[in-house]
C-alpha cells in the first residue's frame, strides 16, 4: 500500500514537474516573441523616421532650387519634423525656419482661406510676405544645411 502511494506521489511530482517545465518553455517563447516584435516595431519606426527625414531633405532642396515656395517649404519641414519628433531638438539649430513657421502656422489654407474676407486674406499675406522677406536668406541657408542633413547629426 505504501509503495502504491509512493508510486502515485512520484507520478504526481513528475507530472507537475513536466507541466512546470512546459510553462517555463512557453514563457521563454513569449519573451522571445515580445522582444522580436519590439525590435520589428523599432525597425519600422526607424524606417519611417528615415523616410520623413528624406522628405525634409527633398523639400529643403526644392526650396533651394525654387521648386517650392519658402512658406510652403517651411510649413512642410516644420510639420514633418514634428512627426519625426525632432522639432524641439532642431528648432535651435534652424531658428529662421521655425520663426517663420510661428508666423504662418495658424494661417488657413484651401477652403478655409477662400472663406476669409479679402482684407483678412491680405493681412495674412502681408504678414507672411514680411516674414519671408526678413528671413529669406537665413531660411535658404538653413535649407541648405537641411538638404545635407543626416540622421546621426540629430543626436
Amino acid at each position: 500500500m505504501t509503495t502504491t502511494f509512493i508510486v502515485i506521489g512520484v507520478l504526481i511530482i513528475a507530472t507537475l514537474s513536466a507541466y512546470a517545465t512546459y510553462l517555463l518553455i512557453q514563457i521563454r517563447k513569449q519573451k522571445q516573441l515580445k522582444i522580436k516584435r519590439e525590435q520589428q516595431q523599432a525597425d519600422a519606426a526607424k524606417a519611417k523616421a528615415n523616410e520623413l527625414l528624406d522628405n525634409i531633405r527633398y523639400i529643403a532642396t526644392a526650396m533651394l532650387e525654387e521648386r517650392c515656395e519658402l512658406s510652403e517649404g517651411v510649413m512642410r519641414i516644420a510639420k514633418l519634423s514634428q512627426l519625426v519628433g525632432i522639432s524641439e531638438r532642431i528648432a535651435s539649430q534652424y531658428p529662421a525656419i521655425f520663426k517663420h513657421f510661428d508666423v504662418i502656422k495658424a494661417h488657413p489654407i484651401k477652403e478655409q482661406r477662400k472663406a476669409l474676407e479679402k482684407q483678412q486674406r491680405m493681412k495674412l499675406d502681408f504678414a507672411r510676405m514680411r516674414s519671408e522677406s526678413e528671413l529669406e536668406l537665413k531660411i535658404l541657408e538653413e535649407a541648405k544645411r537641411l538638404s545635407e542633413l543626416n540622421p546621426g547629426s540629430l543626436h
